[in-house]
C-alpha cells in the first residue's frame, strides 16, 4: 500500500506509513536468506564418517570444533537433511531390583574385559577383545583376530602392563578365557584382583557393554570388511576417533583424553 501511495501519488515514505499506521521500520525490512551451507557442510561430513551418531553427538561434536552455531539451528538444518536416525521403541521391561556399578575415582583403577563376534564378507568369523578404562571410558586396546584364547588376553595385558601399567582390579564375565587358570595365575602373580560378574547379568559389567554397542553400530554395522587387515585399520582410526574427539553423555560432553590428569 504504502509502495503504491509513492508511485502514484507522489507522497513520501513517512506520509504513507502514517496514513496506514505503518511503522517505518516494518516497511524497511528485507528477508535475509538464510545461508546454512557451512553447516550442512560439516553435518554432512559428521554423518559420512560415523553413520551411526544421532543429532547430539553431532551437535557436541561440532561446538568442540568451535562452531558458535545454538543447538535450534543446527537440529532444523538437522532434520531438513532428513539426518533423524529411525529407531525402535524400547519395550518396557518389569521392575526389578537394581545393582549399584562401581565407579572409580581416578584411572587404571579398575578396567573391564569383553569379547564381541562378528563376520568378514566371505563369511569367516573374527572376535574382538576390548579393554575400557572404567573411570574415564578410554578404549585401552582392541585386539581382532580369528582366535583369541586366554595367552593372548594376557599377552594384550602384557603390553598395556608396558604402556601404562596395570590396574587394581580386572572385571570380566564368565566366559572360557577369562576362567582359565593361566589368567588367574597371571593376576595373582602381578597382585591384580580378578572379578567376575554374575552368570546372566551383564549390566554388572555395564561399561563395556555400552562400549561393545558403540563398536558394533558405528563400525562394525556400518562397513563391510573383506579382510582382517581393513577391520584392524578401521578400528583403531575409531578407537582414536572414540577417546580424542567423541564427547560422552556421561562425561558431561567431554571426551575420555580430556578427564586424564
Amino acid at each position: 500500500m504504502v509502495t503504491y501511495m509513492r508511485e502514484h501519488h507522489k507522497v513520501s515514505i513517512r506520509q504513507g506509513c502514517k496514513a496506514v499506521s505503518l511503522p517505518r521500520s516494518t516497511y524497511s525490512y528485507r528477508k535475509k536468506p538464510k545461508d546454512d551451507q557451512l553447516i550442512i557442510d560439516e553435518l554432512l561430513a559428521l554423518t559420512g564418517k560415523h553413520p551411526a551418531i544421532g543429532f547430539w553427538q553431532c551437535y557436541h561434536r561440532l561446538r568442540a570444533m568451535g562452531r558458535p552455531w545454538n543447538h535450534k539451528r543446527v537440529y532444523r538444518v538437522y532434520t531438513a537433511l532428513r539426518l533423524n536416525i529411525r529407531r525402535r521403541a524400547k519395550k518396557r521391561l518389569p521392575a526389578r531390583a537394581k545393582q549399584q556399578l562401581f565407579q572409580p575415582e581416578g584411572p587404571n583403577e579398575v578396567w573391564s574385559l569383553d569379547f564381541i563376534h562378528d563376520s568378514l564378507w566371505d563369511g569367516r568369523t573374527f572376535r574382538m577383545l576390548n579393554v575400557i578404562d572404567d573411570y574415564n571410558r578410554q578404549v585401552l586396546w582392541i585386539e581382532t583376530d580369528t582366535s583369541l584364547p586366554a595367552p593372548r588376553v594376557i599377552r594384550v595385558l602384557e603390553n598395556l602392563k608396558e604402556s601404562r601399567g596395570l590396574p587394581e582390579m580386572i572385571r570380566v564375565d564368565n566366559g572360557p578365557e577369562f576362567i582359565s587358570r593361566k589368567l588367574d595365575l597371571w593376576c595373582k602373580d602381578n597382585n591384580l584382583t580378578l572379578a567376575f560378574i554374575q552368570p546372566g547379568k551383564p549390566t554388572q559389567n555395564a561399561y563395556v557393554e555400552r562400549l561393545n554397542g558403540s563398536i558394533r553400530s558405528e563400525l562394525l554395522n556400518a562397513y563391510i570388511f573383506k579382510t582382517l587387515s581393513e577391520v584392524r585399520e578401521k578400528t583403531q582410526q575409531w578407537k582414536y576417533d572414540y577417546n580424542h574427539n567423541r564427547p560422552h553423555k556421561s562425561l558431561g560432553y567431554k571426551t575420555p583424553v580430556e578427564l586424564l590428569p
